[in-house]
């Protein structure tokens, strides 16, 4: 085990010879990261203050079928921006050495909430202010990206298993026949 010293807190990380963990503490300190984690964070702050202000407001105005679309499609868009926000906070953790991958990749840590995140918007979308539909889009995006980097990052698929040479003999040998 390796230690990393960060100010006074002392983390352990495991050796990095795991390409799934060579590439997760990789992308944790990366630019991307960094971008990423800026972005999700300011559209956290953008819509909080959107949905507490004119988002209120202009939901006050809407018909019934329209609000109801507001109401639903809100807590889609807080659910989708809590999903990313939780997981970039983890990953900021591994970086700053305060959680291990191996940790981050449980599922407690990972994307969640899938169904209702990627859910088909509701009926009525389309009476919406614009701006609830631009952060739902952007936000979507964002959750897409966020989804993809964690599949890359902490699914550890299974190695396809090659065939012997053996059994890819036999299966030519049933295709075309024994040689003459």
């Amino acid at each position: 085990m390796k230690s990393w010293i960060k100010g006074e807190a002392m983390a352990y990380r495991p050796n990095a010879a795991d390409p799934q963990v060579a590439n997760a503490l990789s992308f944790a300190g990366s630019e991307l990261f960094k971008r990423t984690f800026e972005e999700g964070m300011a559209m956290v702050e953008e819509t909080a203050s959107y949905l507490d202000g004119k988002g209120r407001a202009e939901s006050k105005l809407l018909p019934s079928k329209a609000a109801l679309a507001y109401a639903g499609e809100s807590m889609r868009l807080t659910t989708r921006l809590m999903q990313v926000a939780s997981w970039l906070l983890v990953q900021r953790a591994v970086s700053e050495g305060e959680m291990t991958t191996d940790e981050a990749g449980k599922d407690k840590y990972r994307l969640g909430a899938r169904e209702i995140c990627r859910g088909r918007r509701a009926e009525n979308a389309d009476l919406l202010p614009a701006k609830l539909l631009d952060l739902l889009e952007r936000s979507m995006n964002l959750y897409e990206r966020v989804e993809r980097l964690d599949l890359l990052l902490y699914t550890k698929e299974a190695a396809p298993v090659a065939p012997s040479v053996h059994h890819q003999f036999n299966r030519l040998q049933a295709a075309f026949g024994a040689a003459e």
